[in-house]
């Protein structure tokens, strides 16, 4: 990759797991009424009586990574896992009663925090909870989040046998210095050990969440943690990018110095090497920081056009509405956003008093939708074509003028229908999308806002 592109381009940009970002939401627009009236017009329409994915936010960590950057509850104590299930619980009733009947659920995933920081009994007791009230899809799909360190046989034969199927293990690296910068410190052989009780147990999709661009690692660490990581033959890979914004998360990214991070071209030299050696062993690049084997379900869905991207990151599920259960999780309507209270106190506070735990959201205006719908295909298909709404937006010229910058720089094709990101301009495709974002463009915040797009 050319230096001087990565410099002009190594700007910082979201991430768009949404549209409109979450710094760019305009909290006047949403409220908890406003919250169940866009979702009750929604779910009733055909496309929300086709099926909900619901993201369930399990907090609680025993130790800090300083490399995090979730909404996360350091503790060690374990009482508190069951008044915090009972306190989910009780949000998905207040749903249900909101909704009418018995959704259809198409996917679950349990996130964090850490998923396995709860007892296997707990965690049973929170989707038998969910489930004995739902219609499971045919074509469902649930998966978790599970450290290393204390995700026992017992977690994943539980909740295999409530029919969860897929499995993502964070890895990040295996240097120890790298680790011991970021506070994970996990040996490959206990990466190895729950991997193969997965496999045993007949978990059909594995996943390893790698990181790249972390305190003190070279090219080298890389080369060994994926060399590692593909030793196992995972059915899919997430290689992130580190992102640094100690202004949102405070101390828990100041555990070393910014002289410790690979930058620039340095950091993506990371990326690529990465990505050379994932490709040289069978796995295809999917949207952005994700790769999988062909057999995947993940790479059928690119095949297929019927890929999605959400607050979950990328799924194979299109269905359009996302209800957030627990502390700071966030729903979607696809014509609103919500999200739950931050701390676990206050979102217990508000689930006790019989009230939905909004602290925050947006409501879409029409712009806004056009604009989700182009970002959303440039982020899952690397093209997206032009239609009458966004020709007649008075600042199409501008975005005009910039994707033609980028034309230049043979990062994208523009015709009279659309745009195509071209094989080299994919790695760019945040700034390509951050062309098209209008409320970035016109937004004059000079206080940092989003981590680097390189």
């Amino acid at each position: 990759m050319k230096a001087d592109l990565i410099n002009k381009y190594n700007v910082p940009g979201p991430r768009y797991t949404s549209y409109p970002t979450v710094p760019d939401w305009d909290a006047n627009t949403m409220n908890a009424e406003v919250w169940k009236d866009t979702l009750l017009r929604f779910y009733h329409t055909d496309e929300g009586q086709a099926g909900i994915s619901i993201y369930i936010h399990l907090p609680f960590c025993e130790s800090l990574c300083t490399f995090c950057g979730c909404h996360k509850h350091i503790t060690k104590q374990h009482t508190v896992e069951q008044p915090y299930i009972n306190t989910v619980l009780k949000e998905w009733n207040l749903y249900l009663n909101l909704l009418g009947n018995r959704p259809i659920i198409k996917e679950i995933h349990l996130g964090g925090g850490t998923p396995t920081f709860f007892a296997p009994s707990e965690l049973k007791r929170l989707i038998t909870g969910i489930l004995s009230q739902s219609i499971l899809a045919d074509d469902y799909e649930m998966s978790f989040e599970g450290h290393p360190n204390n995700t026992s046989y017992d977690h994943l034969k539980t909740l295999y046998d409530l029919g969860f199927r897929r499995v993502s293990f964070g890895v990040q690296d295996y240097a120890p210095k790298v680790q011991k910068a970021i506070n994970r410190i996990q040996t490959f052989d206990t990466v190895q050990q729950v991997h193969q009780w997965a496999r045993d147990i007949g978990y059909t999709s594995i996943s390893h969440d790698l990181v790249f661009g972390l305190p003190h690692q070279t090219i080298d660490n890389v080369k060994d943690t994926i060399a590692k990581t593909i030793g196992l033959n995972p059915e899919r890979l997430s290689f992130y990018s580190y992102a640094h914004v100690p202004w949102v998360k405070g101390v828990g990214q100041r555990g070393f110095n910014d002289e410790d991070i690979p930058k620039g071209a340095e950091k993506r030299r990371l990326y690529e090497a990465g990505k050379a050696a994932f490709l040289d062993n069978g796995y295809y690049e999917v949207g952005m920081d994700h790769f999988a084997l062909e057999s995947d379900h993940l790479f059928q869905a690119l095949k297929h056009k019927t890929l999605h991207r959400n607050f979950m990151g990328y799924t194979t599920n299109t269905n359009k509405i996302m209800i957030g259960l627990g502390m700071s999780a966030i729903s979607d309507s696809w014509t609103g956003f919500a999200q739950n209270e931050k701390s676990v106190k206050d979102y217990q506070k508000a689930i006790d008093r019989g009230e939905l735990a909004v602290f925050k959201g947006h409501l879409l205006s029409s712009q806004d939708l056009m604009l989700r719908r182009h970002i959303l295909n440039l982020m899952c298909h690397f093209e997206t074509c032009w239609c009458d709404d966004i020709l007649a937006h008075p600042m199409f010229e501008e975005i005009l003028h910039k994707l033609k910058d980028m034309e230049s720089d043979g990062l994208i094709q523009l015709s009279k229908t659309g745009i195509k990101v071209l094989p080299e301009g994919e790695k760019f495709v945040r700034n390509v999308c951050m062309c098209l974002d209008i409320r970035l463009l016109e937004s004059q915040s000079s206080q940092p806002r989003f981590s680097m797009t390189i």
